[in-house]
């Protein structure tokens, strides 16, 4: 078989999507190659498929189990032989599946970097054929990453024991080009074929929105979503613990992820929201990362994360089948604090010396800053999340916050003045509250014991509501006419451009919102697409909607059978493009996208079937 037979035999597809093409053809010449694509672009499909071309074993080097049982139920769905080699196995298992790998039974196997130089492993290795190192999360690799993992660096070590080196190829979703040169670099790629994708995912609508009760908007917002299942991502243990009981407390179907429960525990509610008998998890950082799931609808986020790479990883988890899906990020100033205890007592960093672990630290904090900025800048919110990792659009996207809110140009430049102003006149020894305060004029015990009621600036702009005047300094900081310190205390400092307005006379323009406190949107955003359009059709009829359903109960049914996840068996999208070609025959149903032979053969009577009933009941109707 060629790869064009594999893509359409095991995985259902006619063609390849972007740059898929060119990564596997790299490969099969045996050259190293990195491949930076956002999530749910194929980013497996780029290493599956060579390791099929390919005369030897392709080891999948990846971080976390769930990822790795995930990738090896759908391939072995698919009709391939693959496995994984980690901790969640019993001794007995492991040795067994080696044993298996040993006699040349898996074309592909993936396989924790902790094991790679253990004694059982090396000795599988040293005596195989090794053909090709994919590396999956690449970013890992890299101390400046957001998610540097020190047993990564046990790749090289085992790829220079090896007897031959092998083809080694490394993937990951979302790299700075600092974390993309590190990654050459410390896997010492040779020569690699470096392929960026673009990080825009479309199908996604970003929000950000800034409550007073972040409860009951999340509340709210699935109160208007329940058809739809998604994830929820909290700060710290005590938040989901507190949103999650209250949800179920008000009545709706959630489970919970952090790293304080019992294994047993997470591993269960994991499993309940990955095959769909709980819709929505409420969880930290600590879940997601090799969550394939492809139905997720929302990802909202109650509280800002430290960066924009974790961010767009986790916003990210949404809409993988290419579907709309929303992405909502609840911020509250407080998360700056939170997030900055996380960076000072962040322990994963212990394995560097000391001037190492004070750089990481001080980038860790302008990563911070540039999250604080996204979360009230009002320019478009996806061209933000581009420029940061080196992109550039038009600054106008249509399905964000952002540009579907009204805006104005409004000439702040007094407000600016007596902000900086203020911030001079106190010898910069304070915080942004105690310097709005004072310029509006507040009466508290903090400014009169700091004496700022004495401040020339003192009430200058106390006719001007105080969210005004935070957004105008937010805006300062965005375009560095103000700096906020990152230490112990969150202090404001002038900065080189501050004279431009204070003695060069510039004039400041920033946009405002017409309807500053715009309510909670109560159904999809108009930018979302429908599903039809995602195959160049229009909206979905009722008849279709119900088809849908119906497909989707028997894709339930099959999934509790075979006890894999509903989307293992089909995607959304996959089902999706079955109820509007409505296939008849085998034949047919081959030419429903993410439909392959393997499957046909295995599933394609019980869906024919399925549709051929719902045809002749809505027959009936109709007669």
């Amino acid at each position: 078989m060629d790869k064009y037979e594999i893509l359409k035999k095991y995985f259902g597809y006619d063609a390849f999507r972007n740059a898929q093409e060119a990564l596997i053809d790299n490969i099969l010449r045996g050259n190293d190659t990195l491949g930076i694509m956002p999530t749910g672009a194929g980013k497996s499909l780029c290493y599956q498929i060579p390791a099929l071309l390919m005369d030897g074993i392709t080891l999948v080097i990846s971080p976390l189990i769930s990822l790795m049982k995930d990738q090896v139920g759908s391939l072995n769905q698919a009709g391939i032989h693959a496995a994984f080699l980690n901790s969640s196995l019993t001794a007995s298992q492991y040795y067994k599946a080696l044993g298996f790998a040993k006699q040349g039974r898996y074309p592909i196997i993936y396989v924790a970097p902790e094991r790679l130089v253990t004694e059982e492993f090396l000795d599988f290795a040293l005596n195989s054929n090794i053909v090709m190192v994919a590396v999956d999360e690449a970013h890992c690799v890299s101390q400046w990453g957001q998610d540097f993992r020190p047993s990564y660096l046990k790749i090289v070590e085992f790829i220079k024991r090896l007897p031959k080196r092998p083809v080694v190829s490394a993937f990951t979703a979302t790299a700075t080009k600092e974390v993309r040169d590190d990654i050459m670099d410390i896997l010492m790629l040779q020569d690699p074929m470096v392929v960026t994708t673009g990080f825009d995912r479309n199908n996604l609508y970003f929000g950000v929105m800034s409550v007073k009760d972040r409860y009951g908007a999340i509340k709210h917002y699935l109160e208007t979503h329940r058809q739809d299942g998604g994830i929820i991502y909290c700060l710290t243990r005590k938040q989901v613990e507190e949103v999650c009981g209250r949800l179920i407390q008000d009545g709706f179907s959630v489970t919970r992820y952090h790293a304080g429960l019992r294994d047993e525990e997470r591993k269960k509610n994991q499993d309940d929201f990955i095959y769909d008998r709980v819709p929505v998890i409420v969880c930290t950082s600590a879940f997601g990362m090799g969550i394939d799931k492809s139905n997720v609808r929302f990802v909202l986020h109650y509280g800002m994360p430290k960066n924009i790479e974790s961010y767009y990883q986790e916003a990210g988890r949404a809409g993988r089948d290419g579907e709309p899906a929303e992405c909502i990020l609840y911020y509250s100033s407080r998360d700056v604090i939170t997030n900055q205890l996380f960076i000072d007592n962040n322990q994963d960093n212990q394995e560097l010396d000391a001037v190492a672990r004070a750089i990481v630290k001080e980038r860790d904090k302008e990563r911070l800053r540039k999250m604080t900025f996204y979360c009230f800048t009002n320019e478009c919110l996806r061209d933000y999340i581009l420029k940061y990792f080196g992109e550039y659009g038009s600054n106008y996207c249509g399905n964000c916050s952002n540009c579907l809110t009204q805006f104005q140009q409004v000439d702040v430049t007094e407000i600016a003045r007596s902000l900086l102003g203020c911030v001079e006149s106190s010898r910069q020894r304070y915080g942004t509250t105690v310097i709005i305060d004072t310029v509006h004029g507040a009466n508290t015990a903090k400014i009169k014991n700091y004496r700022m009621d004495e401040n020339p600036y003192y009430g200058t702009l106390n006719k001007v509501q105080t969210y005004k005047i935070r957004q105008v300094l937010n805006y300062l900081q965005l375009e560095e006419y103000l700096f906020v310190t990152s230490d112990d205390y969150a202090i404001v400092k002038l900065t080189v451009k501050s004279r431009e307005i204070m003695e060069e006379g510039r004039q400041i323009v920033m946009k405002l919102a017409k309807e500053p406190d715009r309510p909670a949107k109560e159904s999809q955003p108009k930018g979302r697409k429908s599903k039809g359009a995602l195959f160049g059709e229009g909206q979905f009829t009722q008849k279709e909607e119900s088809l849908f359903e119906k497909l989707r109960g028997l894709r339930t049914e099959i999934a509790r059978e075979e006890k894999v996840p509903p989307y293992i068996v089909f995607s959304d999208k996959t089902l999706t493009h079955m109820c509007i070609v409505k296939p008849r025959t085998k034949e047919e149903m081959l030419g429903v996208s993410g439909v392959g032979e393997f499957k046909v053969e295995k599933y394609g009577e019980r869906f024919l079937g399925c549709i051929k009933e719902f045809a002749v009941d809505h027959a009936e109707e109709a007669q």
